[in-house]
């Protein structure tokens, strides 16, 4: 498995070839993906090799934003299965891989441990205190996709995001929680006005 190799590659190919409409789903998101994940991973004691599969899952888990956004998630699998063996990746391997990168499909329904990281990584931000930051920047994109249209519009979908969402490592929960439920709050607020 030729890690550094592999995520050189697609990170490289996103920083290019990303729409720039998308504010959100940016090398920025793929890069703090990758890190949440390393330090959940890590603090959750997965081994080494776990740990490389778990990185480039994160690496690819948005690649598909490349060919579409809708479905984005099986479209980042087949670009997995298709630039993977060049590194030296087993088909069992890609396979653990593409079920880590469909644990980040909402809503999230992981099957085993690393899926369970990495969609826990994807949503890091919920629990953190540049969620406004990233929550502005998501808007803005799903603004640009005519997905929604007013800020109100958009803080009603969160309080339902939040209220429904959950995490699933010890890790997440510890870290994350108690600040994701003062975010919910924060915006249950603002509609109030």
């Amino acid at each position: 498995m030729q890690f550094e190799r592999a995520k050189d590659f697609i990170l490289n190919k996103l920083s290019k070839e990303l729409s720039s409409h998308l504010s959100y789903h940016s090398i920025e998101h793929v890069k703090d993906v990758y890190s949440a994940a390393d330090k959940i991973g890590r603090l959750e004691n997965i081994s080494e090799y776990d740990l490389k599969l778990l990185l480039t899952a994160a690496c690819y888990h948005d690649s598909g934003y490349l060919l579409k956004t809708k479905g984005h998630e099986e479209a980042s699998c087949g670009i997995a299965i298709e630039e993977l063996p060049r590194y030296n990746y087993t088909k069992s391997e890609i396979s653990r891989i593409c079920g880590m990168i469909m644990a980040t499909r909402l809503p999230q329904t992981p099957k085993n441990h690393l899926e369970e990281i990495i969609a826990d990584a994807d949503l890091d931000y919920l629990g953190r205190d540049d969620f406004f930051d990233l929550s502005r920047k998501l808007f803005k994109e799903l603004e640009f996709l005519g997905t929604v249209k007013k800020e109100d519009e958009w803080n009603e979908m969160q309080v339902r995001f939040l209220e429904e969402h959950h995490y699933f490592t010890t890790t997440a929960i510890d870290l994350r929680n108690a600040k994701k439920n003062e975010h919910l709050e924060k915006i249950k607020e603002k509609l109030k006005k």
